[in-house]
């Protein structure tokens, strides 16, 4: 894909979540002016840091498609799939999918506790719980070779101790672009303990 390309498809992303955003509440509404430098910012960092990774791509609790679609958009070679419970955000999805003409991505609607594992290469969540809560829903749809990438606000070390209590896991912290406090981390080889 052509670099003018893929700005065009994050710009014209960017005018569907403030269109949409008064409607569903997509991102923070105090947060929208920041939607390219932070939100969309974050989710393309993601995708450069993840430039190794192959396969299926599973955004667990999509929302507005904060990482899925970005990642989508500069990994046209994934396979990407959004799964969220909400059916508005759904439809959102949808709709950005369509016009985005992202071939690669599509969205589908369920609960991340009760859909059927994915077995996904890859996993990702933004904003969605802290990590010993997530790790359930990582097990249940990361394949067992696969690699999870969890963005994580600055709590990140203390959300790291709190679930190694419960869990075995090899993270690496990828520092964030966007806040030097926060993180991309890496998770793999994830283990409940017995």
């Amino acid at each position: 894909m052509t670099a003018s390309r893929e700005a065009e498809q994050l710009t014209a992303y960017a005018e569907l979540i403030r269109k949409w955003n008064p409607a569903i509440n997509l991102v923070s509404p105090n947060s929208l002016a920041e939607l390219e430098t932070r939100h969309i910012a974050d989710s393309r960092q993601l995708a450069c840091i993840a430039s190794g990774a192959q396969g299926s791509w599973l955004d667990i609790g999509s929302g507005g498609g904060l990482p899925g679609i970005v990642v989508a958009i500069q990994r046209p070679d994934l396979s990407v799939t959004l799964l969220d419970s909400d059916a508005r955000k759904i439809a959102f999805l949808r709709t950005a999918i369509r016009t985005l003409a992202l071939g690669n991505c599509r969205a589908i609607s369920g609960r991340i506790e009760s859909s059927a594992p994915a077995h996904a290469q890859n996993l990702s969540a933004r904003a969605l719980a802290p990590l010993d809560r997530l790790m359930p829903y990582v097990q249940r749809h990361l394949a067992k070779d696969g690699t999870a990438w969890l963005m994580k606000g600055r709590n990140w070390q203390q959300e790291i101790a709190s679930a190694q209590h419960g869990w075995d896991f090899h993270v690496t912290a990828h520092s964030s672009l966007t806040d030097p406090e926060a993180a991309i981390l890496e998770i793999r080889e994830l283990e409940r303990h017995d």
